[in-house]
């Protein structure tokens, strides 16, 4: 089987509940993994909006996260590290951890999780961008996997 990213909290193209936008408590929701390739030794997730007006908004970096974890919980604290030694990187919002969906009113934006499985620890330090995280774990990804929720406001 190959790489699957899923949460609790909604479906594969559903519908992200408000609680985990800008319009609620805005914490990152509860996503869980499974069937990463043998050799993972760590993993890297981002979270961003192709659909943002002023391009590609990024949303959540994460990276360094142990290959033993298969899950994070609800409402990661935007903290650079946690306790396990995974760490956060900056989003476009020019804060560390998760920020949730927030579009402008009017057509619903795509907001896609991706998560990487890799064979080494890049051992990075906190605050990385997108961009920088990318960089640091080129040649060291393993597998992919995705999950796209959908956010609109009224």
């Amino acid at each position: 089987m190959a790489l699957m990213l899923e949460s609790s909290a909604f479906p594969q193209g559903g519908s992200i509940p408000k609680q985990y936008t800008c319009d609620g408590a805005d914490v990152s929701p509860p996503l869980s993994w499974r069937e990463p390739p043998s050799g993972t030794v760590s993993f890297a997730l981002i979270c961003d909006d192709p659909d943002a007006p002023g391009g590609t908004w990024v949303h959540w970096v994460v990276y360094d996260i142990p290959g033993k974890i298969q899950k994070l919980a609800q409402g990661v604290p935007a903290k650079p590290k946690l306790p396990d030694g995974t760490q956060q990187g900056k989003n476009d919002f020019k804060k560390l951890g998760y920020g949730g969906p927030c579009p402008p009113q009017g057509k619903a934006h795509r907001y896609y999780f991706r998560l990487y499985a890799l064979d080494a620890t890049p051992g990075l330090v906190p605050g990385l961008t997108k961009f920088a995280c990318l960089k640091a774990i080129e040649g060291h990804i393993l597998a992919k996997a995705e999950l796209m929720g959908t956010y609109a406001r009224a």
